[in-house]
Parts: structure tokens; sequence; C-alpha cells
């Protein structure tokens, strides 16, 4: 989000959750990407703000999040004095979050990953609400690619890269008969927390069904900050995960959020570092030399 914007969704998280009843002296910026999270205190809870289009994605959240934390599943709770669900104030979702003190090394291993990944899936299995398909994402970043008011700076031969690669994978990958289940959807290094609790999962906006090496891929994904898992190691430690989807779904993967990178109202503040990193991933990648993330993303 804007510096402006992300100003206003402070403001509304913390006056959001005043009128809620709970005590807020302060409010600090812990995260800002296409959302604002914010500690506030001496409430110890984290708002999550962003603006009130994404609404039925949020409300997704709420409800993944609250099953999970019903069977145990490695989750980030909801804030436990007030009701679980998305709150509008001046025009952003807000929904209130428990707070997590980070404990021990921010590095994770990929066995540790993995097993954090395999427990959460379980607990997916169990939940029987609706959630869109994998390929419903790749949809609606097809239709940006083919929108030229919506992508304008987006070049023609960059234009036909991200269209060819994410129409050809979405055939692929849907056409290979794979088991599904529900995801999280984005499970990259950044979405998790290490806790005294253990390992977290956050963020379930993203929650679709799909296979497991969807979800998998993610792990294998650079942040916004450039932390990510080693690139080999984790499917070993996934009982049954297919190496060779994994690296199909990491190409699907890059060719869809370098797409929405080159939005014309894309909220990432790095955005036009990733904007090119991404195309240059998707060439090496075609080209056999393999996802690397390279340079200096600053």
């Amino acid at each position: 989000m804007e510096p402006s914007e992300v100003q206003r969704g402070v403001e509304a998280g913390s006056s959001m959750a005043s009128a809620l009843g709970l005590r807020v002296a302060d409010a600090v910026v812990v995260h800002n990407s296409n959302r604002v999270v914010v500690r506030l205190t001496p409430c110890d809870v984290l708002a999550r703000v962003r603006p009130l289009i994404h609404q039925l994605a949020d409300d997704l959240e709420i409800d993944v999040s609250r099953r999970l934390a019903e069977t145990g599943s490695p989750v980030a709770e909801l804030a436990p004095r007030v009701e679980p669900r998305v709150y509008v104030r001046d025009g952003f979702a807000v929904t209130l979050w428990k707070y997590y003190e980070p404990v021990g090394p921010s590095d994770i291993a990929p066995a540790e990953y993995a097993r954090a990944l395999v427990r959460l899936h379980a607990g997916l299995r169990q939940f029987e609400g609706s959630a869109p398909h994998f390929t419903d994402r790749v949809a609606e970043a097809q239709r940006l690619v083919a929108d030229r008011a919506h992508t304008p700076e987006l070049t023609g031969p960059d234009r036909e890269l991200l269209g060819d690669t994410l129409g050809r994978l979405r055939t692929e990958i849907s056409g290979l008969g794979t088991a599904e289940q529900v995801l999280h959807g984005e499970p990259h290094v950044g979405n998790l927390l290490r806790t005294r609790e253990g390992l977290l999962f956050v963020d379930f906006e993203t929650c679709c069904r799909g296979p497991v090496e969807f979800d998998i891929a993610h792990g294998l994904m650079p942040t916004e900050d450039g932390r990510m898992l080693p690139s080999a190691g984790v499917c070993e430690h996934y009982p049954g995960a297919n190496q060779n989807l994994i690296d199909q779904c990491r190409l699907l993967i890059w060719a869809m959020i370098t797409t929405w990178r080159w939005q014309r109202d894309d909220q990432l503040p790095n955005r036009r570092y990733w904007r090119i990193e991404g195309l240059n991933q998707i060439r090496a990648t075609l080209n056999g030399r393999g996802p690397d993330v390279l340079g200096d993303h600053s």
C-alpha cells in the first residue's frame, strides 16, 4: 500500500479495535504489502487492514482460519476477545488476530517446513467449505495479460511470454489428473511464523483447491524481501510429492505473480523490481537454466 493509504489503514485498524473495547495506545506497522499489518498495544492484537474491495477473500480467510484452529492445525489464531469476522471501517476491511512474539532463528529448514505443511494439509482436508480452484487465479492473471488497460506498461514480447506460459501450464497441470484438496494458496516462508507454539501459517486469503505441489512450490518462492527455502529438500520430506509437478507449479507461480506486478493499480511497494525479476526467472527456466533469485531487490 502507498504511504498515504498506509496511514489511513493504520487509523482504521486502531479505531476499529478501540470501538470493540480493546485498549489501543500505540500502533506499529510490522508489514506493508497489498495490505498493512499493524501491531496494536497494549492489547497485543494484530490488525490486518486493506481496501474493502477484497472483502470476499477476507471472509474466506476468517472461515478457514477459524476451522483450522479448531482442528489443532499449525495456524495463527484470531483475536480471542472479539467476534471472528471481517470488520469495515472507513473504506477498509479489518481483521483482528492474536499477536505472536517471534522466537528463535528466522531461517526455516526444508524438513521442518515440509512437516508443518503436511500438518496444515491434513487440517485443510477436513475443511468442508467452498474455495476457488487454483485455475481460477490463473484465469484472472490471463485476463490481466489480455487487458492492456489494466497492464498498460507491459510490452508486446513480455505480454506474449506471460500469456503463453500461463495458458500452457494451466492446461498441462489441470490435465494431469492429480489428486486435489483445499490448499493454503501461498504458503511461502513470509506467511510462516516461528513462535513458542511452533511454526504457524498465516494469510489464508488465497485459499484454493488444487494439487499439494502447488502449495509446495510456493514454499520455494522468494518473499518480498528475498527470503526463501533452498530449492532442494522440501519434496523429499513431503510424502508422495512429485518434483516435476512442483517445478511446473513454480514456473506457473512466477508467471502469475509477475503478471500481478504489472497491474496498473498494484500496491506492492517494490513492484518494479519484481516485474523484471519475474520475467528474468521465467526466461531462465524456459531456457533450461532453472529458477534462481538474482540481484538486489531493495
